[in-house]
């Protein structure tokens, strides 16, 4: 079975071409895939599809094997895959996720796809579908307790569920373990994923994030939009900024007047080789 290892701001995934036949059980190839001791070594694998409806549709599977419903920057690597293997020659692609419909704007530098830009669509703020177990209509610098210590936390789902929390010096604190308390906390019925974040200017934030169902990751599409949302509605950046994550970064724009996410960062193919068969 043949793959491809991609990386988007440091995220990597291992692609498989679903257009192919594949094994039945992707949770538990993703386990094996992901191991970054005995598999390949990712944040877990993502398979490109056939769609009824779309360009293109995508599952994604963590590196624990859980299911998630996307990622933006797996998103991105999807664009450049189907176009640089000539799955497609258009520009503008949408793709199915289960998170809705995305839509995909690739630029192209030597007809190589370089940088993908992502409607990732509206943000949600309402607690029950995000879903966050409050009775409020929405949750933001809402404080949460963890070990005696407090956060406050704003939540916003772009497909799936985020708790943003800014920090002042974030170094301080040991975001690993913290992060696994939050993303299990009682308060979110199906985990969440948890950015740290520091507000270095009004167009700048700094992040880092615990995914749900992979730990830390050099960096988080998804969590980068919702870490925007998160600092507008706390009055701590504008509504464009670039934010700085472990694995480079991501320009994020929460549009005013039609009040979608764009997101748009680089897509790496890393390298290519065949995962054996009875592995």
């Amino acid at each position: 079975m043949n793959f491809t290892k991609m990386q988007g701001a440091g995220n990597d995934y291992v692609y498989l071409n679903g257009f192919e036949p594949l094994p039945t059980e992707l949770g538990h190839l993703s386990q094996r895939m992901s191991d970054r001791h005995f598999g390949i070594g990712s944040d877990g694998i993502v398979v490109i599809m056939p769609s009824d409806s779309c360009d293109f549709r995508m599952r994604m599977f963590n590196a624990d094997g859980s299911e998630a419903e996307m990622c933006g920057n797996a998103s991105r690597c999807i664009g450049k895959y189907v176009y640089d293997k000539g799955l497609t020659t258009k520009t503008e692609l949408t793709l199915e996720t289960l998170a809705g419909v995305k839509h995909l704007s690739l630029h192209l530098k030597d007809d190589i796809v370089e940088r993908v830009t992502v409607d990732m669509g509206e943000p949600i703020l309402s607690p029950q579908d995000i879903p966050v177990a409050l009775p409020t209509n929405r949750v933001v610098s809402y404080p949460l307790v963890i070990e005696n210590i407090p956060f406050d936390i704003t939540c916003v789902s772009m497909g799936n569920p985020h708790a943003v929390i800014f920090l002042d010096e974030m170094d301080r604190y040991n975001l690993h373990h913290i992060g696994a308390l939050i993303e299990h906390h009682e308060l979110f019925p199906r985990r969440t994923n948890v950015e740290f974040v520091e507000v270095v200017s009004p167009e700048c934030l700094r992040m880092r994030v615990w995914e749900r169902g992979a730990g830390e990751t050099m960096a988080c599409g998804t969590g980068a939009c919702a870490s925007l949302v998160a600092a507008v509605l706390n009055g701590k950046t504008h509504r464009k900024a670039r934010v700085q994550l472990l694995g480079g970064d991501l320009q994020i724009e929460w549009d005013e007047k039609d009040n979608r996410i764009y997101m748009t960062g680089d897509a790496v193919t890393v390298f290519e080789g065949e995962w054996p068969d009875d592995k």
